[in-house]
């Protein structure tokens, strides 16, 4: 199953686990007016087909108030797939993003100095073979950055603007 075929109940379960994962089977299922197993199932199935997972998620200040670091990635076409599978395995990358647009890739770390960013991108990233290029943003106040949930959302179709002739 993919995400594009999750029904009603499978999207209502994530929905009250992005609000608490902890809350209990048991509370799910009266909510929702079905059985605890099958929120059980469900909640099995969405996981072994890697729809959801559970972790813990640390708030900045656990780890002594770093910095969200954004690096755009201008990248050769063909080199994109391998270049994003090279940082997904930095460790001090904790987000990489395939794009379309101003650059190719997004990697996004936490750092606690600015040198610390300057090490990695000059000693490892612009090495990478494919890296034409790489443009830095460092976050100086984060309004707001919910790491703890991303949620699916109905697919919708675009809507194209019809022009008069």
């Amino acid at each position: 199953m993919n995400a594009n075929r999750l029904d009603k109940l499978d999207r209502q379960i994530i929905e009250r686990l992005s609000h608490d994962a902890r809350v209990s089977n048991r509370h799910i299922a009266g909510e929702l007016g079905v059985t605890e197993g099958t929120i059980r199932t469900r909640i099995k199935r969405l996981q072994s087909e890697g729809l959801i997972q559970f972790t813990v998620v640390t708030g900045f200040r656990m780890a002594g108030s770093p910095n969200l670091v954004m690096m755009g990635i201008h990248a050769d076409p063909r080199r994109v797939a391998g270049l994003a599978r090279q940082l997904s395995e930095m460790p001090e990358i904790n987000c990489v993003i395939v794009l379309l647009g101003r650059y190719s890739l997004l990697a996004m770390g936490l750092f606690s100095t600015v040198q610390q960013v300057h090490e990695l991108v000059a000693d490892r990233i612009r090495l990478l073979d494919g890296v034409r290029g790489v443009e830095t943003s460092i976050s100086v106040h984060n309004i707001k950055y919910e790491a703890s949930v991303a949620r699916i959302t109905e697919r919708r179709p675009l809507e194209l603007e019809s022009t008069a002739s």
